[in-house]
């Protein structure tokens, strides 16, 4: 019987929004060169951040004045693509790997089904979204749903998605909105119609981490190794972390 592969793991880190991109990117191009293995880890936005699709060049101009709670919210650019995501009250998976395949819609596919299992264990389905191309016209990621994103049974948006590819490597990370801010939401995006998500009391963070580790065990036939990132390897990330700074 085949050795199973192994993943690491980082621990669930809070972080600004430039040091969390910093952190994806870094470990895309570690993966990309051969010296990191492949990567799962969730992440939450501190402060609360708007990140920027990496084409995405027209925004609100009050985006970059926005405060909530005596906060000023980040406004940051990702390195993957897509529209404008308000990370409050939501909870970040990225996953590095490689070996997927060439097709970019097969790869969201073989990623995307340890959402969908880990979310079905917790009783909730998922199901894959419908919007046509005219979806790049809407600034607000979780306004539509396309092919790439995941919604509830009632077509509301759950995780919204976004894919970089180094070669065969490939970085995608996604937004699971949880316990958004309706009133932010709704100064943010300009819209008045917002459905709040309701889950049962069982369903939280860490329920919610542990479904989907366990899902990606299952679905990638992998081991999980729990490895923080190093001092050696902070240093290395402060490199990105500049580099994000300086985007926008």
């Amino acid at each position: 019987m085949p050795k199973q592969q192994v993943w690491r793991l980082i621990p669930i880190l809070a972080a600004a929004g430039d040091v969390q991109m910093a952190i994806d990117r870094w470990l895309l191009a570690q993966h990309e060169s051969g010296k990191n293995a492949p990567t799962l880890r969730f992440y939450t936005w501190s402060p609360p951040a708007i990140s920027l699709g990496y084409h995405q060049r027209h925004y609100p101009e009050f985006w970059q004045n926005l405060i909530w709670k005596g906060e000023k919210l980040d406004l940051v650019r990702r390195p993957t693509g897509g529209r404008a995501v308000l990370h409050q009250g939501d909870l970040t998976y990225s996953v590095v790997t490689s070996g997927l395949g060439e097709s970019r819609l097969d790869v969201y596919a073989k990623i995307c089904e340890f959402l969908i299992q880990g979310w079905r264990s917790l009783g909730i389905e998922l199901y894959y979204g419908q919007a046509g191309r005219g979806y790049i016209h809407n600034p607000n990621c979780f306004g539509t749903a396309t092919g790439a994103d995941l919604v509830l049974a009632d077509g509301s948006k759950l995780i919204g998605s976004a894919q970089l590819r180094k070669a065969y490597a490939v970085l995608q990370h996604g937004s699971m909105r949880l316990n958004s801010d309706a009133d932010l939401f709704a100064e943010v995006f300009n819209e008045e119609s917002f459905n709040s998500l309701k889950f049962p009391e069982t369903i939280n963070q860490e329920t919610i981490i542990k479904a989907l580790i366990a899902a990606a065990c299952d679905c990638f036939t992998i081991e999980i190794e729990v490895k923080p990132l190093s001092q050696d390897e902070w240093d290395q990330i402060n490199i990105y972390h500049q580099e994000c700074r300086d985007v926008l």
